[in-house]
């Protein structure tokens, strides 16, 4: 036997340090993680210990981090990290080595971001940096979630099994993401046809009905409908530039709302109760933070830094704060059920199973079966939004040229009448 010097985070997530005996590096590990600690360093004491240990790291990998500076500017699509994981969690868990595995993706990546991130990968690794060290160089790529949850299974040995639940993630996260997108673009898009269609008839269609209207009629005057849709294109040739400063406007004001706290918490909770939208909204953010909880502890990150990754990551200020004040009740020793109730955006079902979840110790398990169920919910609120929006869409639609083409017809009929005689 042994002693090692350790440094570890507790349960509330505060750094403590001490020494164990044990037979290697391995069974020292296992003791800290049953006792409840979650080690971010251990060495043989008598050789300089931790401290001497992350000085020789540090300058093995001193030149990958260098190295990796040129990288950090670069930003991937969640498809090609999700890709990337699936992959080299496949390799991984078929035997290759990690640093054979890197080197074999690196060669086949056809995204130059992403290839020269996992080349910089290879090179920390082979500098001596553990791979969560290197993930960790790459912050635009790599988020929070993915460097604690290497870090986990590197410190637990099961790398391979957290690679196969990151990948899990991801591609769960995507095709709800995917969902969410599809669900807005639709309605997005005929909106914009609809201002199209309505620019163009108001300025090249409306104005040569007006002047055939002025020679044919004599200037007898015309229904009130056709007045006020001339007028309207009138106005619209005449003052284009003030309505695309409207638009300017109103994007900078929402740009700069946004990005204001005050501001991106009103828009959050807006967003959350727009009727139709407002509830897929909702659904999303609970599967989000529900996987992400459920994905982290059940990989053996500690409850209070699974917590703050996943409010970090919650893509919502109001959910972010319900997810705090959970935070803050763990840190207390209180139950992670009360402050989600308090929250009021959380319904019914999904306190009840984290209610079971903590009472029977399987909350992580509980977690992302209530991800699943919301996975599923959202599926639903899609389907019946889109075949709601369709017929509404194409009644606006309607209504928009059928206004101007009835407009432009009034006249008509009485040029037909004096064609006639």
């Amino acid at each position: 036997m042994a002693n090692f010097e350790y440094i570890a985070l507790d349960a509330k997530g505060e750094e403590t340090t001490g020494t164990l005996s044990a037979s290697d590096e391995a069974d020292a590990i296992n003791q800290l993680r049953k006792s409840g600690l979650y080690p971010t360093q251990v060495a043989a004491a008598g050789r300089g210990g931790v401290s001497s240990t992350a000085k020789r790291k540090a300058k093995k990998g001193a030149k990958a981090k260098k190295n990796a500076r040129a990288a950090k500017g670069g930003r991937v699509k969640g498809k090609s990290l999700m890709i990337f994981t699936r992959q080299l969690a496949t390799l991984v868990d078929a035997g290759l080595p990690l640093m054979r595995g890197l080197t074999v993706l690196a060669k086949q990546e056809k995204n130059r971001n992403m290839a020269s991130a996992i080349n910089h990968l290879a090179d920390a690794v082979a500098g001596g940096s553990t791979f969560s060290e290197g993930l960790g160089q790459h912050p635009k790529i790599f988020d929070k979630l993915y460097v604690n949850m290497v870090k986990a299974g590197e410190l637990g040995g099961v790398l391979e099994l957290v690679l196969n639940r990151l990948a899990e993630y991801q591609e769960k996260a995507e095709k709800l993401k995917n969902k969410i997108i599809a669900a807005m673009v639709y309605p997005i898009v005929v909106l914009v046809i609809a201002i199209a269609i309505l620019i163009f008839l108001m300025i090249f269609i409306v104005p040569r009905f007006e002047a055939i209207f002025a020679d044919m009629l004599d200037g007898a005057q015309l229904p009130w409908l056709t007045r006020q849709v001339i007028g309207f294109s009138r106005w619209m040739k005449e003052w284009w530039y003030v309505i695309l400063g409207i638009f300017a406007l109103l994007f900078v004001s929402w740009k700069l709302i946004c990005a204001s706290k005050a501001g991106r918490r009103v828009v959050d909770k807006l967003a959350l109760k727009v009727p139709l939208f407002g509830p897929i909204q909702l659904k999303g953010a609970i599967s989000r933070f529900t996987r992400t909880l459920g994905t982290l502890v059940t990989s053996g990150v500690p409850i209070l830094q699974a917590l703050n990754i996943t409010r970090d990551t919650a893509g919502n200020v109001i959910v972010a704060d319900a997810i705090e004040n959970v935070h803050a009740a763990v840190r207390e020793g209180d139950s992670v059920v009360a402050p989600l109730e308090a929250s009021k955006i959380f319904p019914p079902m999904v306190i009840s199973m984290v209610d079971v979840g903590e009472e029977t110790g399987q909350l992580p398990d509980m977690l992302l079966k209530v991800a699943d169920v919301f996975d599923d919910e959202v599926d639903n609120a899609v389907d019946g939004m889109t075949s709601l929006i369709e017929p509404i869409m194409i009644v606006l639609l309607a209504l928009i040229v059928g206004t101007i083409v009835i407009a432009l017809f009034l006249p008509m009929i009485e040029i037909i009448k004096q064609l006639n005689q």
